[in-house]
C-alpha cells in the first residue's frame, strides 16, 4: 500500500483515508464509493457509504445521443439530471439539480499532464491527474470541496470520493457521475481513433 497510498488515492470502503489527502487537506468529513454495473441495458452506477449501503444511484438511458442520466437518492427521489452537449470541441455536460440549480462542466483542451474542468455556474474547478487517476474539486475561492480517486484496472469502474464540504454532497455526487461519463467518453474516442489509425495503415 506504500506507493499506492501516497500517489494513488483510491481506497475501498472501510479503509482509512488516503495519507496524501489527509496530509494536504486534513481528514475528510466522510467518503462515498461508486461501482458501475456493466452487464445492463442501462448504464447504472451505485454510490455507497462506508458501510456499503446504497445512498445514491445513477441510471443512463440507452441508447441516448445526449447521454441522459438521472441521479436519485436511496428513496428514489430525484437529485440531478445530466446531459451531454453534442458537436462541441470541449467535453461539455449540463447538470440540473432537483432544487433548480444549473451548472455546466466544460473540459479545457490541450492540457497534457493535468486536466482542468471548469464548472460554469458555480465558479468551481475540477483538476485532474490522468496518469495518477486522481482529481481534486475546488470551490470559487480555491478551497477544497472533495478529492476523487479512481481504481486502477477495475472492470467495475470504481471510484472513491473524500468529501470535505458535506453541505455540497449532492452536487459532488452529480459531478462525480459526470466525471465518470467524461472519462468513458474520452476512452471511447481514443479507442475509436486508434482503431481508425490501425485500419488506415
Amino acid at each position: 500500500m506504500g506507493i499506492l497510498s501516497k500517489y494513488h488515492r483510491f481506497r475501498e470502503a472501510g479503509q482509512q483515508a488516503n495519507v496524501n489527502n489527509v496530509a494536504r487537506f486534513g481528514e475528510p468529513d466522510h467518503s462515498l464509493f461508486t461501482t458501475t454495473k456493466i452487464f445492463s441495458l442501462h448504464r447504472h452506477i451505485d454510490i455507497v457509504d462506508e458501510s456499503e449501503r446504497v445512498v445514491y444511484q445513477a441510471t443512463t438511458k440507452f441508447p441516448s445521443l445526449h447521454d441522459k442520466t438521472d441521479v436519485t437518492d436511496a428513496s428514489g427521489q430525484q437529485v440531478a439530471h445530466i446531459e451531454r452537449k453534442l458537436l462541441t470541441l470541449h467535453q461539455r455536460h449540463f447538470i440540473t439539480m432537483a432544487d433548480g440549480l444549473h451548472f455546466e462542466l466544460s473540459n479545457e483542451l490541450f492540457h497534457i499532464i493535468k486536466d482542468i474542468t471548469n464548472i460554469e455556474g458555480l465558479g468551481w474547478q475540477l483538476q485532474g491527474n490522468i496518469l495518477g487517476l486522481n482529481f481534486e474539486l475546488y470551490d470559487e475561492r480555491g478551497g477544497v470541496v472533495a478529492v476523487i480517486g479512481q481504481k486502477m484496472l477495475s472492470i467495475h469502474d470504481k471510484y472513491c470520493v473524500d468529501i470535505y464540504r458535506p453541505e455540497h454532497e449532492k452536487i459532488v455526487v452529480a459531478i462525480l457521475v459526470t466525471l465518470q461519463h467524461m472519462i468513458k467518453d474520452r476512452e471511447a474516442a481514443s479507442s475509436a481513433s486508434s482503431s481508425s489509425s490501425s485500419t488506415s495503415n
